[in-house]
């Protein structure tokens, strides 16, 4: 016996389903008289639920955090995604903030500076990332630079006019000695005067009494 591959099928005029052509009055009827077409998203929805679908999906609420008015089917998703008072976490420092403010506290804070604790460089936060990606460890003044053009390095002259400079420094230390060799002078000379000072009152004394027994 064979068996027909292709039902006939029908629209039902009410909910616009297709539906066996043997069971269209059937399922119209009931179609018909248990359920109606919500006027705000088109589903079908049972009659006697129509009004808790419209509560709970397209009421009208307000958004506790920025007051915003929209519907309730999207109030879990705007508050998790698009409400600018929603709070969020700073990417460089984990800080809560509300998301309205959020670029503008990442520009400042993203231009911090952190020590890196291979190359000993301090470095931008939003370039941590790329650094640590690249960071071999070597400091600057391991790092070969390009010349300036007459075969010279500027990170090599930058470095001799450094250790120039810190030569000086020592020298200027080394200098110091004369003028210590110049207070001792100073206090041998001091020491001399007194001495001839003394000398010389003694003398004044002596040759004062001298005369006072001659009267």
């Amino acid at each position: 016996m064979a068996i027909a591959s292709d039902e006939a099928m029908s629209i039902c005029s009410h909910c616009d389903r297709a539906i066996p052509s043997a069971n269209i009055d059937l399922h119209f009827a009931h179609c018909s008289r248990n359920l109606e077409r919500c006027k705000h998203c088109g589903d079908m929805v049972p009659k006697r639920h129509a009004e808790e679908h419209y509560l709970n999906t397209h009421a009208s609420v307000s958004c506790s955090l920025c007051s915003e008015t929209m519907e309730r089917e999207i109030l879990a998703f705007h508050k998790g995604e698009n409400c600018p008072q929603r709070i969020v976490t700073c990417e460089f420092c984990e800080f809560p903030l509300p998301a309205i403010d959020l670029s503008e506290h990442q520009e400042v804070c993203g231009n911090r500076t952190e020590l890196c604790h291979l190359c000993r460089r301090y470095v931008r936060l939003r370039e941590r990332i790329r650094h640590e990606a690249i960071c071999n460890g070597v400091s600057d003044n391991n790092v070969s630079v390009p010349d300036n053009g007459v075969g010279v390095s500027d990170h090599t002259v930058s470095t001799s006019r450094r250790d120039a400079r810190a030569g000086e420094r020592a020298q200027g230390g080394q200098r110091r000695p004369p003028l210590q060799g110049f207070s001792r002078r100073h206090l041998l000379f001091t020491i001399a005067i007194t001495g001839i000072a003394v000398l010389l009152g003694s003398l004044f004394f002596q040759s004062k009494t001298e005369n006072t027994d001659v009267h």
